[in-house]
């Protein structure tokens, strides 16, 4: 893998996840993810960096690392946006891998498909996309 591999999007979410390995092989099942880069574990198991692509865009993760500063916390207040052309097969890809569902994909007011699902380590995701036609 690439030592410094190319930040693709305009806006990078790094999420602090308790498991962060364990949440890339999760994501690469449920949204299609591939693994640009990672930093190996520590004795405890943790890792301090994991680069994704999903959906053309980069994702980030990191374990948490209390004596550093950076204890976990649930997320909360904000969802993790996946604009794509089949609201439908990405919902349902992600709910077979085992993420919840929240809000089961719909046609909405504003005229795009759009579902919410929370994945196993607590991050609400949002699938929208166009009314199929």
């Amino acid at each position: 893998m690439p030592a410094n591999p190319e930040v693709k999007g305009g806006v990078t979410p790094y999420l602090t996840v308790d498991g962060a390995l364990k949440a890339a092989e999760f994501y690469q099942k449920a949204f299609g993810a591939t693994l640009a880069a990672t930093h190996p574990p520590d004795d405890k198991g943790r890792t301090m960096h994991v680069h994704l692509y999903i959906n053309d865009g980069s994702v980030m993760l990191s374990d948490p690392y209390p004596e550093h500063g950076h204890p976990f916390k649930e997320p909360q207040g904000f969802n993790i946006t996946l604009g794509v052309t089949d609201v439908d097969a990405w919902y349902k890809r992600a709910v077979d891998a085992g993420s919840s569902a929240v809000m089961p994909p719909q046609d909405m007011f504003w005229g795009d498909r759009y579902g919410q699902l929370k994945d196993p380590f607590g991050v609400l995701w949002a699938i929208n996309g166009p009314v199929k036609k």
